[in-house]
């Protein structure tokens, strides 16, 4: 039996990054390493971490650093580098200076890492899981993006607020980019495994996707100089989590699609199975006519992005 313990690195110990690594060591998932290129910032939140552990009873590490060769083979390397919006940005207006970092970061942890499973976090996050996947050249089952988690968590709230229930009986799903062309689906949404549509009227479930496909914008409104933080940063390391225990579990990720779906070479979120080998299986859901249509939309609006890429030559 193997005693080595999961190495995880997250990368960026702005406001995602350093919860990430937060909720990593206080659930007990993995020790952390948490880079960051400003000096002082992963060292001094990492010791303000570390101590806090007689309080919060575990003994995970977590340890700050500048120099990305104290990374060196992680099982899991988290990517949250870039900046955050602001309210009149939408995470396509991230698009060149977020590239410029995940580019750079994708090179390092190649370097240092080789064998390592990428989860990226930065926005726009499905083109900048495509870009991490060119720069790293790893297999498509071992990069991927968070984001349908997140927004498939909202949804659940959303049901939940709704409906009076707990949030641990609803399950949701949330299909495509993660931008204002996400594809909520209320007809795999449930409550007990009973469908909200038979629970819901129309207009409220219209309501439920709408301010699903607006939950981020609707978080940057409200704090003016930054972004969600606390459910990214949960989503996160719950995807760690199904990795690094390989849990078999099943989410929404940004994934590259080779023919599901009826979709090549993009990243868009669908149902997945992931486990110690990273994405281990695609579900393909059927989805009706307006669904598959809404689907394609969505992942029409990445490419496009991908294709800014290419102009600025940043892959």
């Amino acid at each position: 039996m193997s005693l080595k313990k999961p190495k995880v690195t997250v990368v960026g110990a702005g406001n995602v990054g350093a919860t990430c690594a937060q909720r990593l060591i206080e659930k007990n998932i993995s020790d952390v390493v948490l880079v960051d290129v400003i000096e002082g910032i992963p060292q001094g939140k990492s010791l303000d971490l570390m101590e806090a552990r007689p309080v919060e009873l575990h003994d995970r590490k977590i340890f700050g650093t500048n120099d990305y060769t104290q990374t060196k083979d992680s099982d899991v390397v988290v990517i949250t580098a870039g900046i955050a919006r602001k309210p009149g940005m939408s995470r396509d207006d991230l698009l060149k200076t977020n590239a410029q970092i995940v580019g750079s970061v994708t090179t390092e942890i190649t370097k240092h890492s080789p064998n390592s499973i990428i989860i990226v976090v930065s926005n726009p996050l499905d083109v900048m899981t495509h870009l991490a996947w060119l720069k790293s050249k790893f297999p498509p089952n071992r990069v991927f993006g968070m984001a349908g988690v997140l927004d498939s968590a909202r949804m659940r709230f959303f049901i939940a607020e709704a409906l009076d229930v707990s949030c641990e009986d609803v399950q949701a799903m949330v299909l495509g980019g993660h931008g204002d062309q996400m594809v909520p689906l209320p007809r795999f949404s449930t409550v007990s495994g009973i469908p909200i549509t038979e629970l819901l009227p129309p207009h409220k479930i219209n309501e439920i996707n709408e301010r699903t496909k607006n939950g981020g914008i609707e978080i940057v409104n409200h704090l003016k100089t930054g972004s969600a933080f606390y459910a990214p940063a949960s989503s996160a390391a719950t995807m760690v989590e199904a990795i690094v225990q390989d849990r078999k579990r099943v989410f929404p990720v940004a994934a590259c699609l080779n023919g599901e779906y009826g979709l090549k070479d993009v990243f868009v979120g669908v149902p997945v199975k992931l486990g110690m080998n990273g994405i281990e299986q695609i579900i393909e859901l059927k989805l009706a006519q307006e669904e598959m249509e809404a689907l394609r939309k969505s992942a029409d609006a990445v490419k496009q992005n991908v294709a800014k890429l290419n102009e600025l030559a940043l892959v």
